[in-house]
């Protein structure tokens, strides 16, 4: 190994839990909403209160009712026929709130920035899976894996959480940068992990990036190349700074926004618009979602689209074909191997320590499997693919 080309693909693999033991953020928030809004309502809160707030609320007339049965010796009846007092009534409304409440924040705390748990591995996700042997395209609990290579080896292997592969490259590389002192040059990867944030990682790094983006092969079609909708097929005058539409229209600058995602990464993007759309015979066409003014505007995000570039010359040359093919044989090959070969589709332990464990266990039989090969063929040197070129 040299560590100078690192080629990284990630896969999903089925967690060791229950399919039907799912929690779901948006079922927990809109019933976490629910009842804080029948305890506002309850006690006639007119202030808008934080959860914990109410919840203080709850849980200080919880302890004045409950203080209130005691000093009264209040015996509480059950069973069929029976009548309630008043204040077992308040007693069991809210401690059955304060259940609820610690419920939903437990539920939250687990499951993170995530949008799912499992209840009988609470590390998995419910996530859509390639190989799926039920063929109806439901959500299984499962790991994202991501592997590294180089030399035809496993130099790093990881297990996340989360389902999406450009949220998992910097923490991935971090965890390999900090295992090897040797340098690495690139990071060789597909279209999956093409995000602003991941190319300002790698420059940050110094690591030149060979990422796919994400509308490579999608603009080489003849529809994408006809739809006037696009900034790509509209013409932009670098001095003047703006961009003219199909029928001749111009797109002026407007403003800057800023915007900043659920994880807290901040980007920019220029705005442009057209005030002249209204009479528009191609406004159809041109404005496919729809707006109250119904004007066209576009954002471009000059900081992405210049990396992105940067990235797509370096995949296009020669140098950086023989990198894509490497990183297809080799990272896509592991996989293969993993749940082809070994028949390896399904974790057989819980929890991400354990998975990961598994993981790393395999990528070392991998190895020395493959070291065993490559010494009984006397080929014991740096192995990369270069026969398509």
């Amino acid at each position: 190994m040299d560590l100078k080309s690192i080629y990284i693909d990630g896969t999903k693999i089925e967690a060791n839990a229950n399919r039907y033991t799912f929690v779901w953020k948006k079922s927990i928030l809109k019933y976490q909403e629910r009842l804080l809004d029948k305890i506002t309502k309850y006690f006639d809160i007119e202030e808008e209160l934080s959860s914990e707030d109410l919840k203080k609320i709850v849980l200080t007339n919880f302890n004045d009712i409950r203080n209130i049965c005691k000093s009264q010796n209040v015996v509480f009846a059950y069973g069929q026929g029976k009548r309630k007092t008043e204040e077992q009534r308040k007693y069991e409304l809210f401690e059955e709130w304060l259940d609820k409440l610690e419920i939903y924040e437990r539920h939250l705390d687990i499951m993170g920035e995530r949008n799912s748990y499992s209840k009988t591995d609470n590390d998995a996700t419910f996530m859509r899976l390639k190989d799926d042997h039920m063929k109806n395209r439901q959500l299984k609990p499962a790991y994202n894996i991501q592997c590294a290579t180089n030399g035809d080896y496993v130099v790093g292997i990881e297990g996340f959480s989360n389902p999406e592969d450009m949220r998992t490259l910097p923490s991935f590389m971090d965890n390999i940068l900090r295992k090897y002192d040797m340098k690495i040059d690139r990071v060789v990867a597909d279209s999956g992990y093409e995000s602003e944030e991941n190319y300002l990682y790698l420059k940050e790094k110094q690591i030149e990036a060979f990422i796919k983006p994400s509308n490579y092969e999608i603009k080489k079609k003849s529809k994408y190349k006809k739809d006037i909708s696009r900034r790509e097929n509209m013409t932009y005058h670098e001095s003047d700074d703006y961009y003219l539409c199909y029928n001749n229209k111009k797109l002026e600058f407007e403003k800057i926004v800023y915007r900043k995602n659920k994880y807290g990464f901040k980007s920019e993007s220029k705005v442009y618009l057209c005030k002249d759309c209204l009479n528009c015979s191609y406004s159809n066409d041109c404005i496919k979602y729809s707006n109250k003014t119904g004007l066209k505007r576009i954002y471009i995000s000059e900081r992405f689209e210049s990396l992105r570039k940067e990235s797509e010359k370096n995949i296009t040359t020669k140098e950086g074909i023989i990198e894509r093919m490497n990183r297809s044989i080799q990272a896509e090959g592991i996989f293969s191997y993993i749940k082809t070969g070994m028949n390896y589709s399904r974790f057989r332990h819980k929890s991400m320590d354990k998975i990961v464990a598994e993981m790393k266990l395999l990528s070392i039989a991998i190895n020395i499997k493959k070291l065993s090969n490559k010494v009984r063929s006397n080929k014991v040197g740096l192995t990369r693919y270069k026969e398509a070129i």
